[in-house]
């Protein structure tokens, strides 16, 4: 029998070899700490703190504003310096809680206390991860409460953990996997608690042969939960991805996962959840991988949110030299920085630091048909056609082109001989079309 997979996909370089083997470090912040309000998917939370309070690590500062929303926690000890609005990864600018942080660590009582699972109720673990403030960890940042919560508990038949961490150079999901893998299964348990007709099946690319021997022994003697081997290819780590190479069932811009009996949860978000239920410690911290031929000493750091992206690179050794390019996330679906004056936020898993920016170098020419697009579209889309359309603005031909299935996923972009930007095109058609579907749903307000 095969790996499991997808059709489409890509084979970047994987550069993974310069983090892979550094165990997670650590790494205490210095200076002041940024909490943006908007760390997630859906309504920014609300500010609960006001300046000159004083704050500790584990008190929540900002509180889901509606369903789609998440809280957000102090992950330091100290005072309220300001509330205003700081630049985030994505380049906005977004309204955030700056605490000086006081060294001391105090936490709120209760943190950390030990707490046995099964002696709570369904409802009950909702409501801790949604105090927690756990989101997505893979990107995303939608809120896993919402994602624990279906119409139908009864209907959901896999609890898929995404351990495939296809995206190239990133190592952080992986370091979890080998330094932390019981906290991945206890997490896993915890889910599967809240759907009784379900299995958990960790779904890890066959890149990672140490991880898949290592969750293996671990679930040997668990009924409910199995290793998915999956094979090395991009993007295997997203949603739809994931669920087709595991379970043959296919899944559109018009469903959510539950819609086929599917609850997907990063590897790290799995880790939040047992240390939430089963430890009192709600979502603080995340594993970063600080990598790239740029960084002098690549690692992989455990970081309190809200720590600068400067401090990052300093315990990573420094630049080699000045890089031409800052990616928050992977090469493939990371954000471009201009600066690293920016806070770690629940959604960055990665800081890449490159000498050379080779997109910038790349020379667009006329499209020459040749269809290597549509051979690695892991969607079955046509970008050659999609990208006519985006370029004159034509939102009719592009939602017939099924534009709005696009993942964004960047495998277009990335065999294109002609190098043209066809994610790029693509996502503000997204936007455009999402922007109009909007106002009309509205009455065209």
């Amino acid at each position: 029998m095969g790996l499991a997979t997808f059709k489409g996909g890509v084979h970047p370089y994987e550069g993974k070899e310069l983090s892979e083997n550094k165990p997670v470090q650590v790494l205490m912040p210095r200076g002041e700490m940024v909490y943006p309000m908007s760390q997630h998917i859906g309504a920014p939370a609300t500010v609960l703190v006001a300046k000159g309070d004083r704050v500790l690590a584990g008190q929540k500062i900002g509180e889901a504003n509606g369903f789609i929303s998440a809280n957000v926690i102090c992950s330091v000890s100290g005072t309220v310096k300001a509330i205003e609005p700081r630049r985030v990864a994505s380049g906005d600018m977004v309204e955030s809680v700056i605490v000086e942080n006081d060294g001391e660590y105090a936490s709120v009582e209760g943190m950390g206390a030990e707490r046995d699972p099964a002696k709570l109720s369904k409802q009950e673990i909702r409501d801790i991860v949604k105090e927690a403030g756990i989101v997505g960890l893979g990107g995303a940042g939608f809120p896993t409460h919402v994602k624990l919560t279906p119409k139908d508990d009864n209907a959901i038949e896999y609890i898929l953990v995404n351990g495939a961490e296809c995206e190239p150079y990133l190592t952080s999901d992986y370091r979890i996997m080998m330094e932390e893998p019981e906290k991945v299964v206890g997490g896993l348990k915890v889910v599967l608690q809240l759907f009784d007709n379900a299995r958990g099946v960790i779904g890890i690319e066959d890149n990672k042969p140490e991880a898949i021997r290592k969750m293996t022994e671990l679930v040997k003697d668990e009924p409910r939960i199995e290793v998915c081997p999956l094979k090395t290819k991009y993007p295997q780590g997203g949603e739809r991805s994931l669920i087709y190479a595991v379970t043959g069932r296919k899944v559109n811009s018009s469903m959510l996962p539950a819609d086929v009996g599917c609850i997907v949860d990063n590897v790290d978000t799995v880790c939040a959840i047992y240390r939430a239920v089963c430890k009192s410690t709600p979502l603080m911290r995340r594993i970063v991988t600080v990598t790239g031929d740029a960084i002098t000493n690549p690692q992989n750091f455990e970081v309190k949110i809200g720590t600068n992206m400067t401090e990052l690179v300093e315990a990573a050794g420094g630049f080699k030299g000045d890089p031409e390019k800052l990616i928050a996330g992977g090469p493939m679906m990371g954000m471009a920085l201009f600066s690293l004056d920016i806070p770690v936020t629940k959604t960055n898993s990665a800081l890449l630091c490159m000498s050379k920016d080779q997109v910038a170098a790349n020379e667009t020419t006329p499209c020459i048909r040749c269809g290597r697009c549509v051979t690695v579209c892991p969607s079955n889309l046509i970008p050659q056609k999609m990208m006519k359309a985006s370029l004159k603005g034509d939102c009719e031909a592009f939602e017939r082109l099924n534009g709005m299935e696009c993942v964004e996923c960047g495998s277009c972009a990335f065999v294109c001989p002609a190098k043209i930007p066809l994610t790029q095109g693509f996502k503000e058609m997204r936007k455009t079309v999402a922007n109009n579907r909007r106002k009309k749903a509205q009455g065209g307000k």
